[in-house]
């Protein structure tokens, strides 16, 4: 699965946009230099989000929408088309 493809199902699981929850972290004070333990727990209890899913999340929170170029552009399992995430929601990306 891409990461993006991730963001899509974590926004299709919440409601929300991978920005409304990296929002919603921002105001309890996650951000870079935040350990992954705490955003996880939370997306856990009140998301109900798998580890999987949450790290996607903790991804974006800590570091940005920015990957690593490593599987853009590839035909493997965790391929992406860009190497920038796009947050703002699925039926608006416009790179599908």
């Amino acid at each position: 699965m891409s990461f993006q493809a991730y963001l899509d199902n974590i926004e299709k699981k919440t409601g929300l946009t991978p920005r409304q929850l990296v929002d919603q972290a921002h105001e309890k004070g996650f951000g870079e230099g935040t350990k992954a333990t705490p955003i996880v727990a939370w997306l856990k209890e009140d998301y109900g989000l798998g580890q999987g899913h949450a790290m996607a999340i903790v991804h974006v929170v800590t570091k940005g929408p920015q990957i690593s170029t490593k599987h853009v552009g590839t035909d493997g399992v965790h391929r992406d088309s860009v190497d920038t995430l796009w947050l703002d929601g699925a039926a608006t990306n416009p790179n599908p």
